[in-house]
Formats: C-alpha cells, sequence, structure tokens
C-alpha cells in the first residue's frame, strides 16, 4: 500500500487534463460553482468507491476541530458480585475513565484544467466534477485501506489454501480469527473485507476438494457467507489504482480483514474506524470551485476529512497464499 502516484502542486502552469494537487488560492467566492457544487449532492457513484469507502469507515459529520472518547475496553465487561445494596446505604458506585483525543479534518482537493477546444456538449463541467470525485474518493479508499493495514501489522496471520494438496477450509480458519479477535475486545468483528486474490484463493481451495461440502461452501454468495461466519456483511474489493505510469495494482490482493464498525455511527459509539467528514455546503461534503479563462477553466473539488483508527483492538488481517 505504499507505492503511489505522486501528483503535481497546481502551480497555476499544468499541461490541459492533468490533475494536480489543488492550489488554495483558487478556493475563492469568485470562483465557487453553486450549481456543479449541488451536483456532487446527487451525484451517483457507478464504480461503488464510496459505498466500499462507507462499509470500511463509515461517514461522521463533525466539526472542523473535534473530540471524540476512546473508551477503556476492558471496563466495559467487567463484573462483580457485590452489587447487592445493604438496607441505609447507596449501591456501589462504578465509573468509566474513558479518554478523549481531539483531532481535525484535513483539507484535500484537485484540480484539473480543462482546454475549450476539447469538450463537447452542455454537461463537460459536471463530467470533469465527475472525474475528480471518484479521484478522491479513491483517494479516501486507500486511506482506510492503509489504516487497517497500519494498526493489524502487528497481528496478521498467514493461512495456506493450497488448490492442489491438502483439504483446506478457509471458513474456519476465518472463524478461528473472528472468535481470536472476540476473546481480546469482547465484541465479534462484524464486517469482512475480501481482496479479489483473496476471494478466489478461498474458491479454488474449495473448487479442487470436489465433494458435497466444499463444493456448499464454495458456491455461498456474499450473505449466506456472512450469515455463516456469524457476522453482518460480506464484501470483495476488485477495484485497482494507477500504482505507477504503466502498473495497476489491486487494493488489497490476497488479503482479508475483520473489524467493527457501523452505519451511521455516532462520534463517540464503539467502532474501530470512522470517516469523520466536515459539510461544507448543505449536505455535501464537497465544495467545486471553477476559474474561467479565454481558452481554458481550472476545476477544482476539495472536501476537509480525517479517516482515524478509533480503536485498534480486534481488528483481524489474514494473509492467505495458495504455495
Amino acid at each position: 500500500m505504499n507505492t503511489h502516484e505522486v501528483l503535481p502542486k497546481d502551480d497555476g502552469f499544468q499541461d490541459y487534463g492533468t490533475v494536480c494537487v489543488a492550489n488554495e488560492s483558487r478556493f475563492t467566492a469568485a470562483h465557487y460553482s453553486e450549481p456543479l457544487t449541488a451536483f456532487t449532492v446527487g451525484w451517483k457513484d457507478r464504480e461503488k468507491i464510496e459505498s466500499l469507502l462507507n462499509f470500511i469507515a463509515p461517514l461522521v459529520n463533525v466539526a472542523r476541530r473535534f473530540e471524540f472518547k476512546v473508551a477503556d475496553n476492558h471496563q466495559a465487561f467487567l463484573s462483580e458480585t457485590d452489587d447487592v445494596r445493604s438496607i441505609g446505604s447507596a449501591f456501589k458506585r462504578v465509573e468509566f475513565t474513558g479518554s478523549s483525543v481531539t483531532s481535525k479534518t484535513f483539507n484535500k482537493g484537485l484540480t484539473i484544467r480543462v482546454d475549450h477546444d476539447d469538450v463537447a456538449g452542455d454537461d463537460w463541467r459536471e463530467r470533469y466534477v465527475q472525474l475528480l470525485l471518484q479521484r478522491l474518493y479513491r483517494n479516501e479508499l486507500r486511506r482506510a485501506i492503509a489504516a487497517l493495514e497500519t494498526n493489524a501489522a502487528s497481528i496478521e496471520e498467514s493461512y495456506l489454501w493450497s488448490n492442489t494438496t491438502g483439504t483446506p477450509n478457509p471458513d474456519a480458519d476465518i472463524r478461528g480469527e473472528l472468535e481470536a479477535a472476540m476473546d481480546i475486545s469482547g465484541v465479534r468483528p462484524n464486517r469482512l473485507i475480501f481482496g479479489e486474490g483473496a476471494w478466489d484463493v478461498r474458491a479454488n481451495a474449495y473448487d479442487f476438494q470436489n465433494n458435497a461440502g466444499a463444493n456448499r461452501s464454495a458456491s455461498l454468495n456474499f450473505e449466506e457467507l456472512a450469515r455463516k461466519l456469524f457476522i453482518d456483511e460480506v464484501r470483495v474489493i476488485s477495484s485497482r489504482y494507477q500504482s505507477s505510469p504503466t502498473t495497476k495494482a489491486p487494493f488489497l490482493g490476497n488479503t482479508i480483514y475483520a473489524f467493527y464498525t457501523v452505519d451511521e455511527v455516532m462520534k463517540d459509539e464503539p467502532a474501530n474506524i470512522k470517516r469523520f467528514v466536515t459539510p461544507v455546503e448543505g449536505n455535501s461534503p464537497f465544495r467545486v470551485y471553477v476559474e474561467e479563462h479565454s481558452k481554458f477553466s481550472d476545476i477544482t473539488v476539495e472536501h476537509y476529512s480525517n479517516i482515524i483508527i478509533t480503536s485498534a483492538i480486534g481488528i483481524r488481517k489474514l494473509i492467505v497464499t495458495t504455495t
């Protein structure tokens, strides 16, 4: 996940069609586009990158600077036998001493220069805004996966799911990791995300065995596998990103992550990972600027966000191989 494309800075002289890191000087009231900002609210991501991002790191709306609590995990599972009140006395007093963390959302954005000789139709601005939105979401998805990677590096486990020898049981290995997470955190991970390669390795391991039980496991869809593993949802990431001028890399590959989070999570609600976002216009997390010139236009899309592992306890990482 460390390989990435370094974008050029927006110095005002970029080539046409080049995406670059947005220059703050473009964020002025004169360049703000209300119609294009409104377009971002109703825009639907055909690549479903936003959906994957929200699956891993659900959105939490906050101010630019915000504070959230990190609970002391073991306190949520304390138990006592002296909770009986004596006549004339008060109940035993307990206290939870969660710590508060102060953070902020970061201003992120991209700019593209569009030559007017290359445009066609009346919706060309919207189409370029869509291109930038997809790229910004792709950047956020990589950040979310990198956050899981950083916090799971010390507890990763490798599994051999050979499709030529032995009788591997991938789902049993995954159940074992879910149970191990529950022993540590007290909460069973409720979400599982496969890299496309890991999903294929699992399927091939069962296909090779060619018996009734293995064939049944191989044929499970995402919803059926989630029920079998006693979790809420299973997803597979098949998207790729441009890791170099000539190479596209998968987001996950032969890796699986198990973690706990929920949709519409609150700022202080227990979860492994959250995406804190500061709304900028109405219900939209994005704001769009257009700087018009005689022969070209510079279109900029900006947003404020910060992806944070709010609790690393219980995150599990599986690396699967065939040899």
